[in-house]
């Protein structure tokens, strides 16, 4: 059966700080460091060996990913980034504190702009411009619902992951809470009423595994200490 790992980005500065980030580039805390080098500890006492590697192009997420690659020993396999695995964009509420946000507009308008699929976090009122972006012809989103997340994010799995796995091959994602939970709901086929349901923690792998036709035979939950708690 072909395999598929991904892993949610270490903890970032903002996630210690509790701060909406989006696309905003924050660096890994120490104990992400400590998180990416765990996750790739464990993936090599699994055995699990990789053809290649996806991530955003967050310095978070590619951190995380540099780390565990050097962990597993496997600094040499392709790396492909792509703003398609990018968190999603929040943004006005980027750079907020989000328990300030909580007690301005209230816990239950919060907890759908963050894990609702259709709700859309308030709009930045001017587009940002960055040279990662630009060189590419990508323009900034305003803000993003899960829903816009999935939907920029398919095309990369459909083009440039899936095939590779119906050609026998491992792959290995790291990214962010959002973009993760987008992918999850595709594959797990979550209903949009459920997907608020789904978390994603920092430095905790999934593995998926996949029959010939790329249906999900196993999903595993790994843990750091060895023990794995399994959904068939």
């Amino acid at each position: 059966m072909v395999k598929l790992v991904i892993v949610r980005h270490g903890q970032s500065q903002a996630n210690r700080d509790n701060i909406f980030t989006g696309w905003t580039d924050v660096p890994l805390t120490d104990q992400g460091v400590e998180q990416a080098k765990a996750v790739g500890h464990e993936l090599a006492n699994l055995g699990l060996q990789f053809a290649d590697a996806h991530t955003s192009y967050m310095s978070r997420a590619i951190c995380t990913l540099n780390i565990v690659l050097d962990e597993t020993d496997q600094l040499y396999i392709p790396v492909h980034k792509t703003w398609r695995l990018n968190e999603r964009h929040y943004g006005a509420l980027s750079g907020l504190n989000k328990a300030k946000v909580k007690e301005e507009v209230g816990a239950k308008q919060l907890h759908e702009w963050r894990r609702g699929y259709s709700a859309l976090p308030p709009q930045l009122k001017q587009r940002q411009h960055e040279r990662r972006y630009d060189r590419l012809g990508v323009k900034m989103p305003l803000s993003e619902s899960l829903a816009m997340t999935q939907k920029r994010l398919l095309p990369y799995w459909q083009d440039q992951i899936a095939p590779r796995l119906l050609d026998g091959k491992n792959q290995l994602i790291v990214a962010h809470g959002s973009s993760l939970r987008a992918l999850i709901k595709y594959l797990d086929q979550i209903p949009d009423d459920q997907i608020d349901k789904v978390e994603v923690p920092n430095g905790k792998p999934i593995l998926y595994e996949f029959d010939e036709h790329l249906n999900i035979v196993k999903k595993t939950f790994i843990t750091m200490d060895g023990e794995k708690d399994g959904n068939s």
